[in-house]
């Protein structure tokens, strides 16, 4: 447990930080799934408005530091692969 005010303060912030990187990370999953499962019933229309949510989604994942970018930029390029052959 923490001693020092200093120490618990950073406890505190720490579970606030974790509980937000929890939401990001949720919304992250399923705009996600909500495109591969638009690829996967076939809709080309539902797949390409759901891949330009997801961009922006991952891109905010990115930016606050909670993928890497390359990782992010990874998932991009294969769901736009995906959605393109469909």
């Amino acid at each position: 447990m923490a001693n020092s005010a200093q120490a618990k303060k950073r406890a505190r912030q720490a579970e606030k930080h974790r509980e937000r990187n929890a939401s990001y990370r949720s919304m992250f999953r399923t705009a996600m799934k909500k495109v591969l499962n638009a690829i996967k019933g076939g809709d080309k229309g539902a797949a390409e408005a759901a891949y330009k949510d997801v961009v922006s989604v991952i891109d905010k994942t990115a930016g606050k530091g909670l993928i890497h970018k390359n990782k992010a930029a990874r998932h991009k390029s294969r769901l736009n692969a995906r959605v393109r052959t469909m």
